[in-house]
């Protein structure tokens, strides 16, 4: 494991957020899952059978994610129908079958949707969740989107920053006062309830949301890209840290689609899945984790065996070699977390 000296220090804020201390801490890799959990192909989507028992499932193995894709619309010429549910309605129930996991969003495509509504949605989710909700936001990655909503694909960009900015003053401020280029404007006169469960809300840019790799840097709490190819992933990291206030810690992961082999000698293969046996995997992570890489999201689409010998194995063999040392009041339950 890296000297946690060598990636800086989150904000005191963070450092003991029940959510964010439990995916992200300096010099270690935590592992995650997108779902849904359990595999698909392209033309049908999941079926969702099982899902809250698999969350269940994850979530008293230890692991330290479950990150829900924001996908309003099946396009047949881009295939994936992610899980299908609305990722802000699956939180909610999330929030009320599981304990310690922390729930992310991977990510909200913002500019389709009022920056306001989200900041409530937000707001609410990490209230029942007792401050494990992580606000992963993105801006999508299929342009026939943007003409259903009425929203011009080219000011995505410039959408995304305004919206994040009208989040941020109305999660964090009392009263607050802020006026946005491309929504409305906050006066002092009205007050967003609830307030996220701490100071703070913890925001994830997913992929690049069209933004420069110094903007995210300077704004956001770290990032959750995609990767095809394990090779790429010093030089990542090298320009990340480069981009980065060199005494903060900004964690770098990454989302991935996923097949764990029966065969545990397997090693991994050459290709935009990350597919391989476990002890081949296991000597990979432990690079990445020297690298400092902070979290995997794995992704279940592409796998070949069931979600739960998969959840097993990993939790049996794996998860104890990465296990991280959370800060004692991240690991109390919270008011409303199921029994």
């Amino acid at each position: 494991m890296t000297s946690t000296a060598a990636w800086g220090a989150p904000p005191p804020e963070l450092a003991t957020h029940r959510g964010y201390a439990r995916v992200f801490q300096p010099g270690h890799l935590t592992f995650g899952f997108i779902a849904p959990l359990e595999s698909y192909p392209d033309s049908v989507g999941p079926t969702l059978e099982g899902h809250a028992a698999m969350a269940r499932m994850v979530d008293d193995a230890g692991f330290s994610a479950i990150w829900l894709r924001d996908v309003p619309f099946y396009d047949p010429n881009f295939g994936d129908i992610g899980q299908v549910l609305d990722p802000l309605v699956y939180a909610g129930y999330l929030a009320a079958i599981t304990r310690r996991i922390s729930i992310g969003t991977a990510g909200i495509v913002l500019p389709l949707r009022d920056p306001l509504i989200v900041a409530k949605q937000a707001a609410t989710i990490d209230q029942l969740l007792g401050g494990r909700f992580l606000l992963g936001l993105a801006t999508g990655d299929r342009a026939v989107e943007y003409p259903a909503f009425g929203i011009d694909y080219d000011t995505r960009s410039a959408r995304f920053r305004d919206a994040l900015a009208m989040i941020r003053a109305a999660t964090e401020q009392e009263w607050p006062v802020h006026a946005s280029h491309f929504y409305g404007t906050l006066n002092g006169g009205l007050d967003l309830v609830p307030k996220p469960a701490a100071p703070r809300l913890p925001t994830i840019i997913i992929g690049h949301a069209g933004q420069t790799l110094d903007w995210t840097a300077q704004n956001s709490d770290g990032i959750l890209s995609y990767i095809a190819n394990p090779a790429h992933i010093p030089a990542i990291i090298a320009q990340w840290r480069a981009a980065s206030p060199a005494t903060v810690f900004k964690p770098y992961g990454y989302g991935t689609l996923f097949d764990l082999d029966r065969d545990p000698d397997m090693p991994v293969q050459p290709g935009r899945i990350l597919r391989g046996g476990r002890n081949a995997l296991r000597e990979l992570w432990l690079r990445q984790q020297e690298m400092g890489v902070s979290h995997v999201g794995l992704h279940f689409k592409p796998q070949r065996r069931p979600a739960s010998e998969v959840i097993d194995e990993l939790g049996t063999y794996l998860l104890p070699l990465f296990t991280s040392h959370e800060p004692e009041d991240t690991r109390a339950d919270a008011v409303g977390d199921r029994a």
